[in-house]
């Protein structure tokens, strides 16, 4: 049975949107875990928003690490009540229940990543189906963000690892407790 983890930068203050004015590609830290979140992965599980902004971006990024190749060549999976397939970019639409689709990938996949924690996230985490959450936390406040952590309810959550990287991004690794 596959494992799905979810990977996701943010502000100090919880803000995932304005990402020009605080995220820093270049930083060696967040390069380190990306790389080793992308390249351990088997399929990528987005939402609508994701997939739209990723389909846009990393089709026309090139690297020396090969991480664009490879994060481009993974199957990816969309959950929308809004798009209509087929999609492109290596992508299948989920259609119908995501908490059941999801189940039958990790069936296929041995690590499927999501990026972001929108109302997607909030679905697998409220259906028990994360396992790791990964939190990249910069050193910056937004303030006046309309992109914020949700979550249906109350889910507790227990930290497996914390490193900290010179920019003073922090990386968590959080697990579910329930």
């Amino acid at each position: 049975m596959g494992k799905v983890t979810i990977a996701s930068e943010m502000t100090l203050d919880g803000a995932f949107d304005q990402m020009d004015q605080w995220f820093d590609e270049n930083d060696a830290g967040v390069q380190r875990a990306s790389d080793e979140l992308v390249f351990g992965a088997d399929a990528v599980l987005l939402g609508r928003e994701s997939y739209e902004f990723f389909r846009e971006y990393w089709p026309k990024q090139t690297d020396d690490r090969g991480f664009a190749v490879h994060y481009n060549a993974l199957p990816k999976y969309v959950a929308s009540r809004t798009l209509t397939g087929p999609l492109d970019w290596n992508a299948t639409l989920i259609e119908g229940d995501v908490a059941e689709a999801v189940r039958g990938l990790l069936g296929q996949y041995d690590s499927i990543i999501s990026h972001g924690y929108g109302k997607l996230a909030a679905e697998l985490v409220d259906a028990g189906l994360v396992d790791e959450i990964h939190a990249g936390i910069h050193p910056f406040l937004v303030g006046n963000a309309k992109d914020r952590l949700r979550s249906p309810h109350p889910v507790g959550l227990r930290l497996l690892s914390l490193e900290t990287y010179e920019s003073g991004i922090i990386a968590a690794r959080y697990a579910p407790t329930s």
